[in-house]
């Protein structure tokens, strides 16, 4: 039964995951135009985008791979890998997202890092850019000794389910301040919820629920790699039929 629920569960966090990406580009191209990597407005789209693709969906897609059951036997090397591999391809695109609201804001003569938003999302990637540093460094590599590994795993899993959370964080409010921003003078306030303001914050709410399939995941206990102490004691999720 255990196994049913996980991989039921990896379904609907696979689907809600692709609903987030598919439905922050369709607010970007039915309301504000589509995309163009130019310096305008256009580029600006791509920030929302990217930061949902990268910074959630990616993000917590590779925080999930030691929790799948082929990654319980056999040697942890590839398991590793492709963690770190994810992880990078999710700040990759987080940077491509700055990138793009960095450069519309230089070319329009925007102010950047004024806002809650902008302070949050960038503490955000700063921590990111930190964790992926520490992993690679101690627990991919070779040469740490195993004492530093078993010190700082504790706080490598804290961060990781952090970093969710700010990156979670971060988007709801970059929603409501682009709402904020592109409702201003609108013929329909934002307060009189249009069409716009109800897809935008339907959207923030399928974000909100991904982030949270993807911590209870994380916290389930059945559903984490068993210490290597215990493996001989416990039978792995893989094999389980009841």
């Amino acid at each position: 039964m255990a196994v049913r629920w996980f991989y039921l569960s990896v379904v609907a966090l696979s689907s809600l995951g692709l609903m987030c990406i598919l439905f922050t580009v369709y607010w970007m191209r039915s309301w504000h135009g589509g995309f163009a990597w130019d310096g305008t407005q256009l580029m600006f789209n791509y920030h929302p985008v990217l930061m949902v693709a990268g910074m959630v969906v990616l993000y917590g897609a590779a925080s999930l791979v030691y929790r799948l059951p082929q990654s319980w036997v056999g040697p942890k090397l590839p398991w590793k890998i492709t963690h770190a591999a994810l992880h990078l391809m999710a700040f990759i695109l987080t940077v491509l997202g700055l990138v793009a609201v960095f450069r519309f804001h230089n070319q329009a003569n925007i102010a950047n890092l004024y806002s809650l938003h902008s302070w949050l999302g960038i503490t955000t990637v700063f921590l990111f850019a930190c964790q992926w540093f520490l992993g690679l460094a101690v627990f991919l590599l070779p040469w740490a000794p195993m004492w530093l590994r078993h010190l700082l795993k504790p706080v490598h899993v804290f961060f990781g389910a952090s970093i969710l959370s700010l990156a979670i964080a971060s988007v709801i409010s970059g929603i409501n301040e682009k709402l904020f921003f592109s409702l201003k003078n609108a013929t329909k306030p934002y307060s009189s919820l249009p069409a716009e303001a109800v897809f935008a914050n339907s959207t923030g709410m399928l974000v909100v629920v991904f982030g949270l399939l993807v911590l209870y995941i994380l916290q389930a206990s059945s559903w984490k790699r068993p210490e290597e102490g215990l493996m001989a004691e416990r039978q792995p999720l893989m094999h389980e039929r009841e």
